[in-house]
Parts: structure tokens; C-alpha cells; sequence
């Protein structure tokens, strides 16, 4: 495995080198990547933004700052960029230890950010390997954005929440685990929630939406296994992935539906790729005191 270094980014070279990972890892036309005087100011006042050096070479960083929900303080991780080649060193998950770190030496201890429900390989990560919980369905969140990982598709995110020291969050990214039977055998009976065909190019496109009915136990939304692939090879399909499981992943969250996990199962020499959903466990009420005889 190739030699990273992973620390806060500290001179001007340095968070100039961010910049063009920026540009690299989104494919940015005409956007300007978080400049240099912003990363300096999120730095030295409270955020941060840590570096995966390989020599002195910046592969990634991730970038985050200090956020208020009214309640409680947290970091909002804005960004989390890698160079393409090496995706495979996973250099993202480690980012994100690092950073999570970071936040406890602050003594906080959430994180929140928002991520592309369609990008498989990235809802694995934040769901699966590191356990964060989505909270929120944000449509067309940031706007049209002119990169190529954003070419033809609506904006729409998934906001989720990183619990730092739940139990789950601490046991997934120790290792969550292989796909287990049980696990198999509750994606094949759970609720469709999004009806999928083979396209003219042999990629899964959407065919029907069935929204989850008030007494659902479990429900499976699929998304592209290879978001890139369709974006490639079936591009007329984008839009109606993103229309498609824009309606059923409201339909969940206002049904007050929580997303379990993300799996990726092979079904006779294909791959895809799938949330799993349950009902939000209702509080269970607590009984008053009977009064004193």
C-alpha cells in the first residue's frame, strides 16, 4: 500500500495545492474551487482542513467547519476530494477518521455533511463503512453546479449525521462486516420501493415508484451501481434516476422512514446497489407515577 501521511495542511502551498484537488476530483469548468484565503480562515478559526500527503504531494483533503443548529455545535464537513487515482488506497475513509479525531480533540463530537444519493461508492462510505445516519432529503441543494460529476443531474443530497461515539459508528468503522445471509435474505423480501429494467446498454434505469405504505417492516430503494457508467454509457437515464428516487426517498422521510444500511449485492452476474429502510422506532411511552394512596 502506497505511504500517506495524513495532518492539517499548514502553509500556503500547501492549501494552494487544495485548490487544484478541488478542481481534479470534481472536474470543475467554470466553478471556482474554496480558495486559498478561505481554507487560511476556516483553519486558523475553528475548522479544519487535514491533508493526505503522499511525499509532499497532496492526494486529498477533507474541509470542514464549525456549525450551530440552534442546539448544539458540530463540524459541517463541506468537502472530501480525492484525486482519482488514488480512490483505491482508501484514502477517503481514512480522511474521515482523521477528521473525526480532529472534532474529538475539540470535544465535539458530531459531524454533518451531505452527500449525492445516486453516487453508490460514496453512500457505501458514509452509510456502511462509517456508520453516519441520513436525516434529511435536500432537492437540488447547491443549485446547478458546471463539473463533470455534476453534468446533467439536479443537485439534489442527502444530509446524514455522524454520531462520533454511538456504538454503531465505533463497531462499523472497525469493520462492519461481510453482506451476510441475513442481510441477503432481507433485501430479496423486503418492499421495492423503486421498480428497475436492464437499458438499451444493459444499465439499471427506473420503471416504476412505489411509495412505502404506512405499515411497512422493511423497504429496499435501488440506485446505480456505477453512476459513471450510466452517465457514460445511457446519459438519457440520469434524469429519470434522479426524478425517480427523489420521490421515493421523500415519500420515506416523511413517512418518518430511517435508512438501516447500504449493500451491494450481485444478482446473476450483476451488481447493484441498494438503501435499506425500516420504520423509526417510536419513543415508547412512560407510564405516570400512580398518585400516592
Amino acid at each position: 500500500m502506497v505511504d500517506i501521511t495524513f495532518r492539517r495542511l499548514k502553509t500556503p502551498e500547501e492549501l494552494r495545492q487544495a485548490e487544484e484537488v478541488q478542481k481534479t476530483a470534481w472536474g470543475m469548468r467554470t466553478e471556482h474551487p474554496v480558495p486559498v484565503s478561505i481554507l487560511r480562515a476556516i483553519q486558523d478559526n475553528g475548522g479544519f482542513a487535514l491533508g493526505a500527503f503522499v511525499d509532499f504531494h497532496l492526494v486529498g483533503f477533507t474541509l470542514a467547519f464549525l456549525a450551530w443548529d440552534g442546539k448544539e455545535l458540530y463540524q459541517w464537513s463541506h468537502m472530501n476530494a480525492v484525486l482519482p487515482e488514488y480512490r483505491n488506497h482508501r484514502v477517503g475513509f481514512r480522511l474521515k477518521l482523521a477528521q473525526r479525531e480532529e472534532v474529538l480533540r475539540q470535544g465535539l463530537a458530531k459531524v454533518r455533511w451531505t452527500f449525492d444519493p445516486l453516487v453508490s461508492r460514496n453512500a457505501h462510505l458514509n452509510i456502511h463503512r462509517l456508520g453516519a445516519r441520513p436525516d434529511q432529503y435536500l432537492p437540488h441543494y447547491y443549485g446547478t453546479l458546471d463539473s463533470d460529476v455534476n453534468a446533467g443531474l439536479a443537485t439534489d443530497r442527502i444530509r446524514v449525521t455522524w454520531e462520533l461515539n454511538d456504538p454503531e459508528v465505533l463497531q462499523r468503522i472497525q469493520d462492519p462486516g461481510p453482506l451476510t445471509p441475513e442481510i441477503s435474505s432481507r433485501v430479496e423480501g423486503s418492499q421495492v420501493l423503486l421498480q428497475t429494467e436492464p437499458g438499451e446498454a444493459g444499465l439499471r434505469v427506473p420503471k416504476m415508484v412505489e411509495e412505502p405504505g404506512a405499515g411497512f417492516r422493511s423497504a429496499v430503494l435501488e440506485v446505480p451501481f456505477d453512476l459513471e457508467a450510466l452517465r457514460e454509457h445511457q446519459p438519457d437515464c440520469l434524469r429519470p434516476w434522479r426524478q425517480a428516487s427523489r420521490e421515493a426517498f421523500r415519500a420515506c422521510f416523511d413517512l418518518g422512514a430511517r435508512v438501516d444500511d447500504f449493500v451491494v449485492v450481485s444478482r446473476e452476474h450483476e451488481r447493484r446497489a441498494y438503501y435499506l429502510l425500516s420504520p423509526e422506532p417510536k419513543a415508547t411511552a412512560v407510564a405516570p407515577d400512580a398518585p400516592a394512596a
